[in-house]
């Protein structure tokens, strides 16, 4: 699908990856950096990877917050990357879950990981090699989206192994790593 396309991409899940997850996170004083994340996107940014953020959201599904809310946030988060010299940082998200009580996000829909869509709709916007990009991410449902996108390669921040059942999910020439802190992906 994308193999004329050059633009490598550093996918990264947002809560969890770029911030603390504190459950449902739609303001910007809930927001808290995780430690390596700047220093992280900074690396791969100087290898040529287009960071690119992709991110179940179902507060707005569940009328935590609304996706005006999640713009605004989204928008102060740009700044403070911008900040640390990442100045381009798109942001696709899924706002719908099954359990929602907001008609209109609470339905079955392709985007939402472990569904590929958010990856691929990145890919054809922004012209990315999926098979040469990277993806970080904290939940395995990240993982599989990454596998089922085309990816090759992908980091599960995680405190817990990889099970032999887990990596029985993926393609054979999926790579995964598990890593504790951010700082492992530079070192």
């Amino acid at each position: 699908m994308n193999s004329q396309y050059k633009q490598r991409a550093l996918f990264l899940d947002r809560d969890g990856v770029i911030n603390v997850d504190h459950g449902y996170v739609g303001k910007y004083e809930d927001f808290d950096f995780i430690e390596g994340i700047f220093d992280a996107v900074l690396f791969f940014q100087s290898k040529g990877f287009l960071p690119v953020v992709v991110t179940n959201q179902s507060g707005i599904a569940r009328g935590y917050y609304t996706e005006t809310d999640f713009e605004v946030l989204m928008e102060r988060v740009q700044d403070d990357f911008s900040t640390h010299g990442i100045h381009s940082l798109p942001v696709y998200f899924c706002p719908h879950h099954l359990d929602g009580t907001i008609p209109k996000y609470a339905t079955k829909c392709a985007c939402r990981k472990p569904a590929p869509g958010m990856l691929l709709s990145a890919a054809q916007d922004l012209r990315i090699d999926l098979a040469n990009s990277v993806l970080v991410g904290d939940s395995w449902r990240d993982i599989q989206a990454a596998d089922a996108a085309g990816l090759k390669q992908s980091f599960f921040l995680s405190k817990d192994n990889i099970t032999g059942e887990q990596k029985a999910q993926l393609s054979k020439d999926h790579t995964v790593t598990r890593i504790e802190i951010l700082k492992e992906l530079i070192t």
